[in-house]
């Protein structure tokens, strides 16, 4: 190797020390020439008539201007902005239209030329709210009596500063006594109009805002700080009516996540809780806020109340995991940067699990419920042939196009599985925890490592898979990068039941009824003989899905289809259900009569065991590590009454 003269070593240093103040230099400048603050006005008065008005002044300096759309939205992991939905856009400055293109290539681009002399560009467009009631954020959100603002939907930004540097500020106009809940900052209200404090871009997209005509606040942890609150506004009147024991029930579950993760990284929390059956109903995490959507009865209906109930409490946890720690891939600097989900496992499927077990802790669930939902889980996953040839890693890989693919044959394409598969995977981290340390150490400590700190602010902290290794090995050296690596690049026929298994059961299938799959069937409509015949049909006949491999798969049966008859009598849930019922008393094989377009044919299904379903069954002089596990972890008393009292009545009414 050649030695480098002294006059040489010395260039290269000035050299290195351009570049390097170059650089730090052209981040200053562009931190300081950070056009701000952006005005944007939002007049949501005609919110009943499905159309949002909005206003723009944004700084400017002469010359060509590109400004964004926002494309990636957080917490849907997609590029999935609705842009199909604005309308009337129009740029002027110093009185004057400005002419704009659309980019070619990048479709939520719009480029530009400010004129000499102009310092501010006005923009006037209209969103359109009359997206179908599916999907998420970009579904439809408003109703005569409602709206859920989310912010990203109502404006443009200026390419080339990280959201983060860019301040906003922010007004939005509601109908006539209308009321409100967000997260963001109110700087005053002045009749029907509400000015918030300034905030960065990021900020203003991370705080959505519910309003409403039928509005109201749930205090969960008055007089304390940070303060927790649940805002709901509904289509009536009635479905506000949330029962006092549930309120408790979400009492418990603020004081729970405190013993879990044991900080809180906001300044306050809202459950933006929106009530009604004609907007998408779904949840999206915010670092101070979940924008949470169900139908309109579900707080005073039993059956609804159940189903929907975990919920809330997977959103919640998202503050702590997908908001202040999130995949390095997903942290990206703008909307408009493509995001990586090959993390998903952890952002969404470690908080697919804990927001199962805080239901179990909070009360939200019994122990049995969250047993039996376990097992449909496992049941559905073990009924997922696509793991054949497609190992649970590629559907976090292909996220942006697994949550929009069709329903239709989800089994043998396999979809976002990382949620279901993902709660399985950190049961089994958990009890292998409690195996290596004697129940020394748990998932618990975990959360509170990786997820603690010092709080009380908003922050935001990436992670790596290394970094997820090297926490786990902090609480018990074990081999558990390449635990995590079987699990998330298998591929063959077997689900993830080490954690069930880990836990002290097993998952068992029987004709008894298990009630969680009965719940989901009343409240969705439909009827799942997955594990009998390997079929879910709607109401009307209909062949939502046919599990590939199984026994209408092989008779020839296809989604879409339509049953017509059961052995010889006109379709209903009923005749279908009892048919498969008696078929293990029956000697002959089930016979369909199936529409299939415009052709009928009649289908033979050699079936004899009766509706199966799944059950977790304990096994005897194994480790309760799943009993364990979804004890509650708070000591203070937050509700005046012992645990579960007056939640059981509630349940008793129900079944």
């Amino acid at each position: 190797m050649l030695r480098e003269s002294g006059s040489r070593r010395r260039a290269a240093l000035v050299i290195a020390f351009v570049l390097i103040f170059g650089v730090s230099c052209s981040r200053l400048a562009t931190a300081q020439n950070a056009p701000g603050p952006i005005r944007l006005a939002v007049d949501a008065t005609h919110a009943p008539q499905k159309i949002l008005h909005i206003t723009e002044e944004i700084p400017v300096r002469p010359g060509p201007l590109t400004l964004f759309y926002p494309e990636w939205i957080p917490g849907e992991h997609a590029p999935d902005g609705p842009i199909t939905d604005v309308a009337g856009m129009e740029f002027t400055a110093n009185g004057k239209r400005i002419a704009w293109r659309r980019d070619l290539v990048d479709m939520f681009a719009i480029h530009l030329t400010v004129p000499a002399g102009a310092e501010s560009l006005h923009v006037a467009l209209d969103f359109l709210l009359t997206a179908p009631a599916s999907g998420f954020s970009a579904g439809a959100s408003a109703t005569a009596q409602l709206d859920v603002l989310s912010w990203n939907q109502v404006l443009l930004y200026p390419k080339g500063w990280p959201v983060r540097e860019l301040a906003f500020d922010a007004s939005l106009r509601l109908p006539e006594g209308w009321k409100f809940g967000t997260a963001l900052p109110v700087e005053k209200e002045a009749g029907s109009e509400i000015i918030f404090k300034r905030a960065p871009l990021n900020t203003l997209v991370d705080s959505p805002v519910l309003s409403g005509h039928y509005f109201r606040a749930i205090q969960l942890t008055p007089g304390q700080t940070p303060s927790h609150e649940i805002d709901m506004a509904a289509d009536s009147p009635e479905a506000l009516e949330m029962p006092t024991e549930t309120q408790l029930d979400y009492k418990r579950l603020v004081a729970e996540t405190g013993a879990l993760f044991g900080s809180r990284h906001y300044r306050d929390y809202h459950f933006l809780l929106t009530l009604s059956d004609n907007v998408a109903h779904f949840g999206l995490e915010h670092h101070e806020s979940s924008d949470d959507r169900v139908d309109e009865r579900t707080m005073i209906d039993p059956t609804l109340r159940i189903t929907n109930a975990d919920l809330l409490p997977h959103e919640f946890t998202h503050s702590w995991n997908g908001k202040f720690r999130r995949p390095a891939g997903l942290a990206t600097p703008d909307y408009n940067t493509p995001m990586k989900g090959d993390l998903l496992w952890v952002y969404e499927g470690l908080t697919q699990y804990l927001g199962t077990i805080l239901c179990a802790r909070s009360g939200l669930w019994t122990p049995e419920q969250l047993r039996e939902h376990l097992a449909d889980g496992a049941a559905t996953l073990g009924h997922r042939p696509g793991r054949e040839w497609r190992p649970l890693q590629d559907t976090a890989d292909a996220a942006q196009l697994l949550y929009f693919a069709a329903p239709q044959w989800a089994n043998w394409r396999r979809s976002t599985d990382y949620y279901d598969e993902g709660t399985l995977i950190w049961l089994d981290v958990d009890t292998t925890l409690r195996k290596l340390t004697n129940d020394k150490k748990s998932l618990n400590d975990f959360c509170r490592i990786f997820h603690g700190g010092s709080g009380g602010q908003p922050a935001l902290k990436t992670y790596t898979f290394d970094d997820i290794v090297a926490t786990l090995n902090e609480l018990a050296p074990y081999e558990w990068a390449k635990f995590l690596h079987e699990r998330l690049d298998y591929v063959g026929s077997r689900a993830p039941l080490g954690g069930i298994e880990g836990g002290g059961y097993k998952l068992a299938y029987s004709n008894a009824p298990n009630q969680m799959i009965l719940d989901d069937e009343s409240t969705d409509n439909h009827l799942d003989l997955t594990n009998s015949i390997g079929l879910v049909l709607e109401e009307d006949g209909t062949i939502r899905d046919v599990i590939h491999g199984m026994l209408g798969y092989s008779a020839g049966i296809g989604p879409g289809m339509k049953i017509q008859a059961v052995n010889g009598r006109r379709w209903s849930v009923k005749t279908m259900r009892n048919a498969i019922e008696d078929s293990a008393k029956e000697a002959r094989p089930l016979k369909l009569l199936v529409a299939n377009g415009g052709f009928v044919e009649t289908y033979e299904i050699d079936y004899h065991d009766g509706i199966r379903y799944p059950h977790l069954e304990r096994t005897e002089g194994a480790s309760d590590y799943l009993d364990e596990i979804i004890k509650p972890m708070a000591s203070e008393n937050v509700t005046g009454l012992p645990r579960g009292k007056g939640h059981e009545n509630s349940l008793d009414n129900h079944h």
